[in-house]
């Protein structure tokens, strides 16, 4: 029945929205079983993102900007160009509240907006054809983007928009990209498709300056291969100019829909995918040499939950406690700071932000931090 639920961070705040009310945010203290307050809208929700200054919800032809700590709305941005799919990416980093979403329908344009001042930041021509994945970086001050051809993906810089390099994930076949994610310390990009195969790219020499090798003859002629680029027809230039994986895994699946995440346990990068037919997966990431990631750890997420080795590894990664059968239960305590629905404009003028004296008033909470504690990054 639930169709979307979304978590800040590892804390208690759960947001869920159902297939039975598709127009309706509902927002939960999922630990005690309580509904905090719940929203309607105009039409139906496609996504929602959040950080710790700011929740999104994204409908097909418009975005609603909240301020998480009360859940007032501070800002309706109407007649955003058709997104069938809701794509949209918010930065993890409150301080850096950028929220990028499609510009346009027809081509790979990225509308980017600061969510703490409520201002345009800068529109970025990022593709030819549509837009199919966006995300940020930890800080905030990097952007990927893909289209639906699945081949070039693009990191940017934030808030400039300036392109800072592309990868080329293929050429033989076009991909529909499911997931596109970064590390925590923004050195490797991981990208999964409809295909078997994982990407994880290397993003390190846009971080790290680097002392000028000395004069060899390989030197000299990487050296002269880049000068002969300048004098290639454009297409084929930046083809040439374009970084190929660093790291690569070969599920033994193809056409489900996964979810990748890079994260640090024990100490060692890992890649974890996630597969629609509920399993996860947790690979050895080489973080020098990269090639292929070995699979070390499967784990069943609907079944017996039993962990399946595939090497001896002492790895016991913390799986969090499903909170799925919390929300959908019903509430045994009436919610006492449920706030009414918004006009059909959302309650806001077009763009224009709300006044203080039209929010609705209530003992909502959601900055604080003893009752939603952050995440610990460790």
């Amino acid at each position: 029945d639930v169709y979307i639920v979304e978590r800040l961070f590892s804390s208690s705040l759960v947001v869920v929205v159902s297939h039975a009310k598709p127009q309706q945010m509902n927002v939960y203290h999922f630990k005690k079983g309580t509904e905090i307050c719940n929203y309607s809208y105009s039409s139906n929700i496609l996504s929602i993102r959040l950080n710790r200054q700011r929740l999104i919800v994204c409908l097909e032809e418009s975005i609603y900007i909240h301020n998480i700590k009360d859940m007032k709305l501070l800002k309706t941005i109407l007649d955003t160009p058709p997104n069938t799919t809701g794509l949209c990416a918010l930065s993890i980093n409150h301080a850096n509240s950028y929220l990028a979403y499609p510009g346009s329908a027809s081509s790979g344009e990225i509308a980017l907006y600061d969510g703490n001042t409520l201002k345009t930041a800068c529109t970025i021509p990022a593709h030819d054809g549509p837009l199919a994945a966006l995300t940020f970086n930890s800080t905030g001050s990097k952007l990927a983007s893909a289209s639906e051809k699945g081949t070039v993906i693009r990191v940017f810089s934030i808030p400039g928009g300036q392109k800072l390099c592309e990868f080329r994930r293929g050429m033989k076949r076009y991909v529909n990209i499911s997931s596109l994610v970064f590390s925590m310390d923004s050195q490797f990009l991981c990208a999964s498709s409809n295909t078997e195969t994982v990407h994880i790219f290397k993003l390190e020499h846009l971080t790290d300056s680097r002392p000028e090798e000395p004069p060899t003859w390989s030197g000299y002629m990487g050296k002269m291969f880049q000068a002969a680029t300048n004098y290639l027809p454009a297409q084929v230039s930046g083809m040439m100019n374009q970084d190929r994986a660093f790291a690569t895994v070969r599920l033994n699946i193809s056409g489900q829909r996964n979810i990748c995440a890079l994260s640090t346990i024990q100490k060692l990068p890992r890649l974890l995918v996630t597969t629609s037919d509920g399993h996860l997966y947790i690979y050895n990431l080489d973080p020098q040499d990269g090639g292929e990631c070995v699979l070390i750890k499967k784990h069943s997420l609907l079944g017996s939950g039993k962990m399946e080795e595939n090497k001896e590894n002492d790895l016991q990664p913390p799986l969090p406690q499903s909170y799925a059968a919390t929300v959908a239960r019903q509430s045994t305590v009436p919610s006492t700071s449920t706030m009414p629905g918004y006009s059909e404009d959302g309650g806001a003028l077009r763009g224009e932000v709300i006044p203080e004296h039209e929010f609705a008033t209530g003992p909502v909470c959601l900055d604080d931090e003893n009752e939603f504690p952050p995440v610990s990054i460790q």
